[in-house]
């Protein structure tokens, strides 16, 4: 298990992450939903996942609980331009618009960016998740 999948439904998303990380080194793959992200994984999975939460067919929070139940050792890392920190919202099965990240760390993630983020706070947070995996 090795490298990174992104899973964005946004093309433009997508090729920027994979370029900012494919320049520090890593070898990233993409995929443009939940459903296509998960079969991704399944035929050769990635050590850090990153998924945007927000899309069509499988959302981000179905595609982290997927992916956790099949891959307890994959690192996730969700973002999302419609969402907030906060859990006071959350409500199991029902997400409303502030609590989609913090729904995304109740079902597994390890780490929430809102979009638009700092390439070199998702650098720094892609090489710790996978320092810590190797542990």
């Amino acid at each position: 298990m090795g490298g990174v999948l992104i899973i964005d439904d946004e093309e433009d998303v997508r090729t920027a992450i994979r370029e900012v990380l494919t320049r520090a080194g890593y070898d990233v793959r993409t995929a443009s939903d939940g459903q296509e992200g998960l079969a991704a994984q399944r035929r050769e999975p990635a050590a850090v996942v990153i998924t945007d939460i927000i899309m069509p067919e499988k959302d981000g929070i179905e595609a982290i609980r997927e992916i956790r139940k099949e891959f307890p050792e994959v690192k996730i890392i969700a973002i999302s331009g419609g969402g907030g920190l906060s859990a006071v919202a959350y409500q199991p099965e029902t997400i409303v618009t502030t609590a989609y990240l913090a729904a995304a760390k109740d079902v597994g993630a390890d780490r929430i960016f809102t979009k638009p983020f700092n390439r070199t706070e998702l650098i720094e947070a892609v090489a710790g998740l996978l320092t810590e995996q190797a542990l």
